[in-house]
């Protein structure tokens, strides 16, 4: 299992990148069977060190419209490389330059385009332009067609230097200091230290009960997995399976749990290293 997942994640930064990518980070639920142990691993994205708390405003202190979502200064620290390889290390029984081989193969000779992945190029033609590397690869005059062919070669050799040289090829070798660099000429905040002192964290997950299930889930800084304890911890007061599935007082009840949970989320679920999350309230059955 987490072969598979450690190889699709690596082919994903290249087929479908919004779903998982060299420049992102995530989290990984791992239960391991022989002994019955559930654990989490954070291997998302950073807040580089000169990052501040009013980066993203003017001087009056209103936000700027869109400088944390499309800007330079929006770039978190990337951990997917680190995440993979720990995960890979520690609980695959594959060698990780073997299981990248798909990724480098579908980055240097092409694969198909669908019409999801077409027409998703062509919607940000636009935002590629601004960077002469990213049009040359992700923009064509006329736009691309379902069933043109994407090569990514810059890409290609990526993957193949982290493949060779390991996770400290992005962390500390060329690929860091191609990426710090950029930041730099362009006037961002993510450094080479930045990247040198990546960390990911194992955690322990959040747990909890529905009806006679165990159910586990990620922890902080992930909303995830108190959200969901929270919902269902509220769902078990209601016996639904007499309410008919999709029945008008189903949908309901259903909405109405999701609802409360997700006010709370936006209250109270923040990274604890920041903020004090109340999270043994927030997934206790009393207050569910």
């Amino acid at each position: 299992a987490i072969d598979a997942a450690v190889a699709v994640a690596f082919a994903l930064a290249v087929v479908n990148p919004s779903a998982g990518n060299l420049g992102g980070g995530g989290f990984m639920l791992i239960h391991l069977a022989e002994d019955s142990k559930t654990f989490s691993i954070d291997y998302r994205e950073r807040a580089p060190i000169k990052s501040f708390e009013k980066m993203f405003q003017d001087n009056s202190g209103k936000v700027v419209r869109g400088l944390s979502l499309n800007s330079i200064l929006a770039s978190g620290v990337p951990g997917t490389v680190s995440g993979m390889f720990y995960a890979s290390e520690n609980f695959g029984t594959i060698d990780i330059q073997y299981l990248m081989q798909p990724s480098i193969r579908l980055a240097k000779d092409g694969f198909v385009l669908s019409d999801f992945q077409a027409m998703n190029l062509n919607k940000y033609k636009k935002k590629f332009s601004k960077n002469e590397e990213a049009k040359k690869i992700f923009s064509r005059n006329k736009g691309f067609l379902e069933g043109d062919i994407l090569v990514q070669t810059d890409l290609a050799n990526t993957l193949e230097r982290i493949s060779q040289n390991g996770k400290e090829e992005f962390y500390s070798g060329d690929t860091a200091k191609k990426i710090s660099n950029f930041f730099q000429i362009n006037g961002g905040v993510l450094s080479l230290m930045d990247l040198n002192q990546y960390k990911l964290r194992v955690l322990k997950p959040i747990c909890g009960s529905y009806r006679d299930y165990e159910v586990c889930s990620m922890a902080p800084p992930s909303s995830g997995g108190i959200a969901l304890i929270q919902i269902l911890n509220i769902l078990e007061n209601t016996d639904l399976s007499e309410l008919g599935h999709n029945s008008e007082e189903y949908l309901r009840i259903l909405i109405s749990a999701m609802d409360y949970a997700f006010r709370d989320r936006a209250l109270y679920l923040g990274d604890p290293d920041f903020f004090d999350v109340p999270q043994d309230l927030l997934i206790s059955k009393k207050y569910g």
